[in-house]
């Protein structure tokens, strides 16, 4: 690999996504020299990058790739029929080619009088419907076999018009006397109930399957009840195809040709648009840009240049452009917009240039990061001030807890993050003073009130915000504190409930409730978490010593300051008793050391 390009390749390396999808390797003229495909991207394309390759060809790819492409898909499967795709599309130099050029197998339902059901290759414009591609041709068989021997369809190639069934211009073939056929050549079954086995074959085929499934598993019980296992595990095969099975794939469709579809995002300073391109019923161009923004230019204004542009580049001529709105366009040449589709093939189409629109917009606020960590630190906090509604960005931010075990040792903490990083030298621990037994409320009072009005006299940096690991109870103590000590209007209090997220501000019962993926609400749990971690430290801590400092008391010839010497050296009564005498003997005297032990031990 070019030097030059290392840096913008490990960029990428770090920010791709853990999910199914292809992968294009460009040289330094932007050709595309190889593509392959993925269950996981970051996993595949990093070990390309990360191994030492014994094959002479692999090396040689490697050091030609100076830019990675990318497009997610939803399954493995998908992941599979696009590489297909792309390959015969760009025919790239370090890609194995097929001889025989072969593509996905389909099950077809022809166009016919009692139509046949049949496994093709070829997608033939007649009329009839297409169910695929599979990705391998056993899962095709399968699903075939399961359906011929429940619904018992002709193969026969006969042309089966009604007149001729009338004048019984046919005869039963074998099939029919071994049961596999129902014979609507010799009139043994109308056209009307012939439809209606199509009808149900046509619902399974789209995934439709539940009402077969469930019977299959009934089968199979029947079949293990009676000790027939062979016969039930033949059935749990065809359950498992059809469980398993998803009919249309998003990435081939056989019905869709010569269609544009783009997707739309953006940000504060960008736009971001994908672009797919369909033709023969398959993906053949992918591509997904981002414009910066110059003026106060709308999404209408931005995705209008972004279909002009990739039309262009693309030399496309599509009739039809599926989009998530109506962009401000031109609109001479333009057949027809299919805007915003509710349902069938365009609908998957689009979901899936979405799916890829914002998987980019993600991946660049990251490389965007990876290159400039102060933006990244200035692009979070402002989110949390925004999300939060504050008057300032959040630079210096501090969080409560209290711990405690039925009373005993009340211990507090206090974490602090500055930048959106923890401070950890700013941290604060607190023994409770005036509080006896459990109470919450008044250990947060007493802790808030020493922690500002120490900051007040000792003229330090104030936090813009506090958070208080509880609910109404313990942020109303808090905003009290405040109130009293003059800070209420220039420090912002909020208090996280723990049982479903929420946030509360100081006399507004209704809380705001954040976005699970919010990275607000993950800097704010962060906090929380560092602050009850911190405190249960501390607090285990204080409660060792208490423990060992009671069961040193009443041994005679231990006075305080040997319990200090043993509490410093060895933390736990468990971790002295443990110690050699001699040991003990050169810290604290022979005498003392044979008194402790003997009297530790019969405690």
């Amino acid at each position: 690999m070019k030097t030059d390009y290392t840096e913008h390749i490990n960029v990428i390396l770090e920010t791709l996504p853990e999910s199914p999808g292809c992968y294009q390797y460009l040289n330094s003229e932007g050709v595309i020299i190889y593509i392959g495909k993925a269950k996981n991207l970051r996993k595949r394309v990093n070990s390309y990058f990360t191994k030492e390759h014994l094959d002479a060809k692999t090396r040689l790819l490697c050091s030609h790739i100076c830019d990675i492409k990318y497009m997610v898909v939803s399954t493995e499967t998908d992941a599979l029929l696009l590489e297909n795709n792309l390959i015969k599309q760009y025919r790239p130099r370090y890609n194995v080619m097929l001889k025989d050029d072969k593509t996905y197998p389909y099950i077809v339902i022809r166009n016919e009088n009692f139509p046949r059901v049949l496994i093709t290759r070829n997608v033939i414009r007649d009329g009839s419907q297409y169910f695929g591609p599979y990705a391998t041709a056993y899962t095709a068989k399968t699903m075939l076999q399961m359906i011929q021997s429940i619904y018992k369809l002709r193969t026969c190639k006969l042309p089966l018009v009604p007149a001729y069934i009338a004048k019984k211009r046919y005869n039963v073939c074998l099939e029919y006397h071994i049961k596999h056929c129902v014979a609507p050549c010799k009139g043994l079954t109308t056209l009307e109930d012939y439809g209606l086995r199509i009808a149900e074959i046509t619902e399974i085929l789209n995934g439709n399957s539940s009402h077969i499934t469930d019977m299959l598993m009934k089968q199979m019980q029947k079949l293990a009840d009676e000790l027939r296992f062979e016969e039930a595990q033949e059935l749990k095969y065809k359950y498992d195809i059809i469980e398993n099975y998803r009919s249309s794939s998003t990435i081939i469709m056989p019905t869709q040709h010569n269609i544009d579809v783009f997707s739309f995002d953006e940000d504060e300073k960008s736009a971001y648009i994908n672009y797919l391109h369909i033709g023969n019923g398959a993906i053949i161009h992918v591509y997904t840009f981002e414009y910066k923004k110059k003026l106060d230019e709308s999404k209408e204004e931005l995705l209008g240049y972004g279909i002009v542009e990739m039309r262009k580049r693309f030399e496309s001529n599509a009739r039809l452009i599926i989009v998530p709105f109506l962009p401000n366009i031109d609109m001479a040449g333009f057949a027809s917009f299919n805007v915003m589709p509710t349902q069938g093939d365009n609908k998957k189409l689009l979901d899936l240039s979405i799916q890829n629109v914002k998987q980019y917009k993600v991946d660049a606020l990251k490389r965007a990061d990876k290159f400039n960590p102060e933006q990244r630190t200035t692009r979070l906090l402002k989110t949390i001030q925004n999300d939060l509604h504050l008057p300032v960005l959040p630079m210096h931010i501090e969080c409560f807890d209290n711990s405690n075990i039925q009373g005993t040792s009340p211990v507090a903490a206090c974490v602090v993050f500055k930048k959106g990083k923890p401070s950890k030298s700013d941290y604060r621990r607190f023994h409770i003073k005036t509080v006896v037994g459990a109470n919450d409320f008044a250990s947060m009072e007493e802790v808030v009130s020493r922690r500002y009005s120490r900051l007040i006299e000792e003229n330090k940096p104030l936090p813009q915000l506090i958070i208080v690991d509880g609910g109404k109870g313990q942020l109303n103590i808090a905003t009290e504190v405040l109130r009293r000590l003059n800070l209420l209007d220039k420090i912002t209090i909020i208090g996280l409930a723990k049982r479903f997220e929420e946030i509360y501000y100081p006399g507004d019962p209704v809380p705001l409730t954040l976005d699970k993926s919010s990275e607000t609400l993950k800097v704010i749990q962060h906090l929380r978490d560092e602050a009850h971690r911190f405190g249960i430290t501390f607090h285990r801590d204080v409660r060792s010593k208490a423990q060992i400092a009671s069961a040193l008391d009443s041994i005679y010839g231990i006075g305080d300051k040997t319990k200090a010497l043993l509490l410093q050296k060895y933390k736990s009564i468990q971790n002295i008793v443990n110690v050699p005498e001699e040991e003990l003997a050169e810290l604290i005297g022979k005498s003392k050391a044979s008194n402790l032990l003997n009297a530790l031990k019969k405690q």
